[in-house]
């Protein structure tokens, strides 16, 4: 049987999105059927929309979501309807060779629903980032669902969906900051302020916020950045090494994702240090650094996917964080809407007005 649901969908590319009837069916083996509570507008959404992923039109938007499990297909042992969950993008295999070697963070093979959503009229859409949850339920394979603490609000539990974790992870994971470290962050968005909030956790000794707007810089130290760096009165990189003693951050992680960001991440750190690369560049954008320096300044240059989390083992763990008052996600959620305003939500976080728009169903 088919759910007749409410969704936002993008229809081509650049077209505003719109609210449409959609059918979601029940789920077969290995699937889920998800009722959406909360779903945070992303930037990836608006790259969907504007075909900045690919050309797979229409889209049915929204991933970075919680909800509560309604039913479960052939197959499924560790989910159970009622259960409240966390969506995900990355399904692990548990198979495959990255798997196998106990790196499970970096599956080769993650897992989608293999049924359809679609329109009314029959049309297939495609789901951004293989969940599609602008919507009042949506489809998706077991494996993308995460139990958490059903304690936690679902508009902040689905921050951890996608940016919120990305941001954390790139400090922790990929980053490896630990305490004593100086960090510094370019680029105070949702994943910039995650990554601060998450070299707090970790507890770095200095955390430097960059940005060219001073509002977001006020955001960003509310999120633990101990100094403020404005890119567009200070240059970036002797500005960092002034607060740094002279010598660079230990760790530097860029979310802008710009050639230019990313060169001032790697001139920024200290020798042997580390700079992260975690907002998504374009594929067009071409990076050019002089080979003697990557030779000669040693550390290492990493790219952060996803934040580099294991959501079996990060989620529950940043939620109980939560509920302890050890990390104020709730500070992430600048206004909840609903799904008629996804598009206007859209052009608040392009303009830089909203820290992250949440759609409460």
């Amino acid at each position: 049987m088919a759910h007749a649901v409410n969704g936002v969908v993008a229809a081509g590319r650049g077209a505003k999105v719109s609210v449409e009837t959609i059918l979601v069916p029940d789920p077969g083996p290995g699937e889920a059927l998800v009722k959406v509570q909360a779903c945070g507008v992303c930037h990836t959404d608006l790259h969907y929309r504007e075909g900045g992923i690919n050309d797979e039109f229409p889209f049915l938007l929204g991933h970075e979501a919680a909800g509560v499990v309604e039913a479960v297909g052939e197959g499924v042992t560790d989910l159970a309807p009622g259960d409240f969950v966390i969506l995900n993008w990355r399904a692990v295999c548990g198979s495959c060779r990255s798997c196998l070697r106990g790196r499970p963070q970096y599956c080769f093979n993650t897992h989608n629903a293999s049924q359809p959503m679609t329109l009314a009229d029959g049309t297939p859409l495609s789901p951004a980032l293989g969940i599609g949850a602008f919507a009042e339920k949506t489809l998706v394979h077991s494996g993308q669902c995460t139990k958490v603490n059903p304690k936690a609000p679902a508009e902040v539990a689905g921050l951890l969906g996608c940016g919120v974790m990305a941001g954390i992870g790139a400090a922790i994971n990929t980053g490896g900051v630990t305490r004593g470290d100086s960090v510094a962050v370019l680029g105070c968005g949702g994943v910039g302020d995650a990554a601060i909030a998450g070299a707090r956790l970790a507890g770095a000794r200095t955390i430097i916020a960059v940005d060219l707007d001073p509002t977001k810089l006020e955001w960003a130290q509310r999120f633990g950045a101990t100094h403020t760096v404005n890119a567009r009165e200070q240059d970036v990189v002797e500005a960092i090494r002034e607060l740094t003693e002279g010598n660079g951050a230990d760790v530097v992680i860029d979310a802008v994702g710009r050639p230019e960001t990313f060169k001032q991440a790697f001139y920024a750190r200290d020798h042997a240090g580390l700079a992260v690369l975690v907002g998504v560049p374009t594929p067009d954008m071409q990076l050019e650094l002089p080979l003697i320096d990557v030779f000669s300044r040693g550390g290492a240059v990493k790219s952060s996917w996803y934040g580099d989390c294991l959501p079996s083992r990060d989620f529950p763990m940043l939620i109980d964080l939560y509920l302890q008052g050890r990390l104020d996600l709730g500070a992430f959620v600048t206004e909840t809407i609903g799904l008629e305003d996804v598009e206007k939500a859209f052009e608040d976080m392009h303009h830089g007005r909203v820290l992250r728009s949440v759609v409460v169903l």
